[in-house]
């Protein structure tokens, strides 16, 4: 694979997991994206996480995109994602119509079962239900963005259906990536995965293809794939540099990767690269290391994280700088932007 071909659109993703406390945090992460912005990306997205800052940094994703978009002009702004099953889901059509009209229809809505046990129970619902709840939130939240009549008889103020049209579902598996192509929806793809014991060995292609193979399958005659893989990307103009900042920051989330479901990796810094699903290092690396994913073969959109690396923000800066300069150019990716001056 020499270029990703049908690479159409390049974006950036937090978590907000920036070593701060919250309001540093936030205000990193509007750094970083107004930084993607300039740089000439397409698009920005943040996760919500509620409780556990470990994981992620953000349980108000529309505040903090309200707070971004006064900053940009231009990016598109997405969740990746808005748990949905733990949302009031006419609250969320409303939030999303709303940040819609002020960021000028830059909005992207991506939405997925996520959340941990302990977060279901905290909002009074049992998590083994969810797949339930989702399905039923999202057929709500489509029903008000539309104009449909509500329980009760009421409509959505203000309504929106463009945004119909611009909702993700994330999935980990074969079932919720065909249920993405049915809906005709974009089909969000994790940075990693969970290896089984029985294919230790597996690479992210073994899985996530299947994925897109039923959502291909699923996706109603006509309809426009829309694909998204978010890759764990760290690019710095030192090797050496790159090196030390993955060696730290992947040894410091090995808990909570194991804690998610991973099998152990191995002690040397390269078997933590590999098991983490992380692409680091100079431009030259990085690309070399993209090109061996045979999933970004398949994809519409690559959207790049720092995470689990998780470099301080000054490196975080200049690795969105990279890699919108050097690596994504050379798998394929045009600047449809205007080129705007980068601050130091």
């Amino acid at each position: 694979m020499k270029r990703l071909a049908n690479l159409k659109r390049l974006g950036f993703f937090t978590r907000l997991l920036d070593e701060a406390p919250p309001a540093e945090r936030y205000r990193f992460a509007a750094e970083q994206i107004v930084r993607a912005e300039k740089a000439g990306l397409d698009s920005a997205w943040i996760a919500q996480h509620h409780f556990h800052e470990r994981e992620g940094g953000l349980p108000s994703p529309f505040t903090f995109l309200g707070y971004v978009a006064a900053q940009t002009s231009r990016i598109r702004l997405g969740t990746g994602i808005v748990t949905l099953p733990l949302e009031s889901a006419v609250r969320v059509a409303e939030d999303a119509a709303v940040l819609d009209l002020l960021c000028d229809g830059r909005f992207e809505l991506g939405v997925g079962t996520g959340g941990n046990p302990s977060a279901f129970a905290a909002f009074g619902l049992d998590g083994t239900q969810r797949n339930e709840i989702f399905a039923r939130n999202l057929e709500v939240v489509r029903k008000a963005l539309t104009g449909k009549l509500l329980d009760g008889g009421d409509t959505l103020y203000p309504q929106r259906p463009q945004l119909d049209k611009r909702i993700w579902q994330a999935t980990f598996s074969v079932a919720g990536g065909a249920r993405a192509g049915k809906a005709g929806d974009g089909l969000l793809l994790s940075r990693t995965q969970p290896r089984t014991k029985d294919a230790p060995n597996a690479t992210l292609a073994d899985i996530q293809n299947p994925i897109i193979d039923a959502y291909l399958a699923a996706l109603p005659p006509g309809a426009e794939p829309r694909i998204m893989a978010s890759r764990s990307v760290f690019v710095a103009d030192d090797h050496r540099e790159a090196m030390r900042l993955a060696d730290l920051g992947l040894r410091r989330a090995l808990p909570q990767f194991m804690k998610s479901g991973h099998l152990p990796p191995g002690e040397t810094l390269e078997e933590m690269i590999t098991a983490f699903d992380t692409h680091v290092g100079g431009p030259d690396e990085v690309i070399a290391s993209l090109r061996t994913d045979a999933t970004l073969e398949r994809i519409t959109d690559l959207v790049f994280q720092v995470h689990s690396v998780d470099a301080p923000h000054p490196y975080v800066l200049r690795s969105i700088e990279l890699v919108a300069e050097k690596v994504a150019p050379a798998l394929g990716w045009t600047r449809t932007a205007p080129e705007v001056a980068l601050a130091g």
